[in-house]
């Protein structure tokens, strides 16, 4: 981006209303000050495709108690033997000394003070509670659909906050190997990825770490805590998630693990539908089931919904030319794609193929199949929660609640951000204050919610801004799937 150090607009609205929407859904974050806008322009090539335009300059002032990174301690590293690349500060174990001091003593005092005589001991033990932090930050990024798009060490806080708001993503339908990066063309960063790409930033952060705290200490707390931590708070959010609030049970991870394929197998809403949850009836009426099925339908994938997003991505000539490359120079095809690439195309084709023949009825049947299963599998498991119980009614109450403070009805989808941004081009931001006030009560409903109306004058609003924020305001609820033009928008 020609080195000039400089933010724009679009990526500055992103910014700023996710790292929010963060704080309220309760997910360790650094915070958004404000956003001031400068009439200085710059030029960007958003998606990498040779079609610059020109953006507006934009700073976000950005709150932590710190922006010291996992990234910061690899200044010390020492020459790599592959690429010949070396930190900056190669060899100065002074300053790593010093700032692994300050980083202890002042954000995790505790430790510091528990182990002040002893600096092996100490440093153990922050990195233990650093693995711990991350481990259950991931595993709330899981249980809302949140993927960060860039999680390389320089993007992980050394103190446990999600940090770097730039190609993340809500996940709508659900899809564990979804992409929000548009630049991620391996998946490095995907969905099902960032527990594991986690962890391996720490082994990063343990590496650099050496020699003030040995390796065969820090690989060992990595592999005895990550797992461990993350797989609890995970669980421990689904059951809430679910309103499972009275037994822990070992088949509760299965119950988990098939919703979520069930999801994938209907093109499921993840939001809508662990929001929806909250309305399912124990009772075994069939109007009441075929009631919530309807419910269900709604928030499912379409048949046009499900073409767009299996849509071949590579001209057939150009998939034909890979395949034969692949078989006659692996070594040359390593350098243009992947064998999970090309399988992953060939998977699209043929579900492209068969979703021709689908008609609407055809997979709203197939769809009410697999939703009945897993609704019997939960009706049985919150049988057993009343069963527990001595107050059958307190319990359906507490239920609801617990669901209701862990499910957000409101999320930040790229399709909402979206609309904010092209009004803020235009000169009205009121469409930002209007997603900011809602992403701050994303659990409740939002009965008799305004826009937030400003001051024409304060804000220097045209006729134009007020025929886009007019536009805005006809589309659809905050709490919609997103309709099928979002499904162009990409983010890089």
């Amino acid at each position: 981006r020609q080195a000039d150090g400089r933010k724009v607009l679009r990526s500055s609205i992103r910014e700023f209303l996710c790292s929010e929407a963060m704080f309220h859904l309760g997910i360790p974050t650094t915070r958004a000050g404000t956003c001031v806008t400068s009439d200085s322009k710059v030029v960007r090539d958003i998606f990498y495709d040779g079609n610059p335009k020109s953006e507006r300059c934009t700073v976000v002032l950005r709150i932590a108690s710190t922006f010291i990174r996992f990234g910061s301690f690899e200044i010390f590293k020492p020459t790599d033997e592959y690429t010949g690349r070396k930190g900056p500060s190669v060899n100065r174990n002074d300053i790593r000394i010093q700032m692994l001091d300050y980083v202890i003593s002042t954000f995790y005092p505790e430790i510091q003070e528990a182990y002040s005589d002893n600096s092996i001991q100490r440093n153990a033990a922050f990195f233990k509670e650093i693995t711990k932090r991350t481990a259950r930050l991931v595993a709330e990024w899981q249980c809302v659909g949140f993927c960060h798009g860039v999680l390389n060490t320089d993007n992980m806080s050394i103190v446990g906050l999600t940090i770097d708001y730039g190609p993340f993503g809500f996940m709508d339908r659900y899809d564990p190997e979804h992409i929000c990066n548009g630049s991620d063309n391996t998946g490095r960063y995907a969905y099902n990825k960032q527990p594991e790409i986690c962890k391996w930033n720490l082994g990063k952060l343990a590496e650099a770490l050496v020699p003030e705290l040995p390796l065969e200490i820090s690989e060992l707390i990595l592999e005895e805590e990550y797992d461990v931590e993350f797989e609890k708070h995970y669980l421990q959010k689904m059951r809430k998630k679910l309103g499972l609030i009275q037994l822990e049970l070992e088949e509760d991870s299965k119950l988990v693990s098939e919703l979520l394929e069930t999801m994938h197998l209907t093109g499921g809403d993840f939001t809508n539908i662990f929001y929806l949850l909250s309305s399912f009836s124990v009772d075994a009426d069939p109007s009441k089931l075929e009631d919530f099925l309807e419910k269900l339908k709604s928030q499912c994938a379409s048949v046009e919904e499900l073409k767009v997003a299996f849509k071949p991505q590579m001209d057939p000539r150009q998939l034909s030319m890979m395949l034969m490359l692949a078989q006659s120079n692996p070594q040359l095809f390593a350098l243009f794609g992947t064998k999970a690439n090309i399988n992953k195309e060939l998977e699209r084709i043929e579900q492209f193929s068969k979703l021709q023949q689908l008609t609407a009825d055809d997979l709203f049947s197939r769809n009410k199949k697999h939703w009945k299963e897993w609704l019997e599998k939960y009706r049985v498991r919150l049988q057993k929660e009343i069963e527990s119980v001595s107050d059958a009614d307190a319990w359906k109450t507490d239920r609801v609640k617990v669901m209701n403070s862990n499910n957000p009805k409101y999320i930040l989808r790229n399709y909402i951000a979206q609309n904010a941004i092209e009004a803020a081009e235009n000169g009205d931001f009121s469409e930002v204050r209007n997603v900011l006030k809602l992403l701050e009560n994303p659990f409740q409903e939002a009965e008799g919610f305004r826009e937030v109306n400003e001051d024409a004058e304060e804000e220097g609003a045209t006729a134009t801004a007020a025929a886009c924020a007019q536009e805005t305001r006809s589309r659809l609820p905050y709490c919609s799937k997103p309709p099928l033009w979002a499904s162009e928008l990409c983010v890089t």
